[in-house]
């Protein structure tokens, strides 16, 4: 099909990847926890749009100048690095967060989430050398078009987002009653702050491939 061969064993293997708690789950599940629904679906759009984004990276090659360029990956991974290290202490420090101090009904920015969502996906170079050393187990070594690329990049993305909202909805309405109590609530906001650190320090120790 279009290049693309054993589609059925890469559909199973792509769930069962899906199922497996990564960086973007743990950033969708901090953003549920501590900010609610609404803050947990847009983190997955962000994350699926720059998984979206990995996907064309990688069919059209541009990762492979990821691959080969040392400095570029060291580069891109240290943006990450600051970027999350940046989020967590933010959280950390933040006292004027109204929705938990005040128990008001304050909607989350949810184009600032959806974009932090994206730039968290975008700046881990982990995932587009999993593309690079995934999809092409599932494509004929004829093929010579990133159309097969495509196919596979969209149905993991596509599972993955369906898994990705169950995770953001369940994880907020479990902790719903809790981020009704303002302490708890702000608890659980420094909590989130402190796993984007945690994530930051993963990051770092990805190594760049020889």
């Amino acid at each position: 099909m279009y290049g693309v061969i054993h589609f059925e064993v890469f559909l199973l293997t792509g769930i069962l990847l899906n199922l497996i708690p990564g960086a973007d789950t743990i950033y969708i599940v901090g953003r549920s926890v501590s900010q609610g629904r609404t803050a947990g679906i847009y983190s997955v759009l962000g994350i699926i749009t720059g998984s979206l984004m990995h996907t064309l990276f990688v069919a059209f090659g541009l990762s492979m100048i990821l691959v080969k360029s040392v400095y570029l990956f060291n580069a891109i991974k240290f943006i990450g690095v600051i970027y999350l290290m940046y989020l967590g202490i933010r959280m950390l420090l933040d006292k004027s967060n109204l929705a938990f101090q005040t128990g008001a009904s304050v909607q989350p920015n949810k184009q600032k989430i959806y974009m932090q969502g994206l730039l968290t996906s975008l700046t881990n170079p982990k995932v587009s050398l999993f593309f690079i050393a995934f999809l092409p187990q599932f494509i004929n070594p004829n093929a010579s078009s990133p159309i097969p690329f495509l196919i596979l990049g969209l149905t993991f993305t596509t599972t993955g987002f369906l898994w990705c909202l169950f995770v953001a909805y369940f994880s907020s309405y479990v902790t719903k009653t809790l981020r009704g109590n303002n302490k708890i609530g702000l608890t659980l906001y420094k909590v989130t702050g402190v796993i984007f650190i945690g994530m930051g320090i993963k990051l770092l120790q990805i190594k760049a491939p020889n």
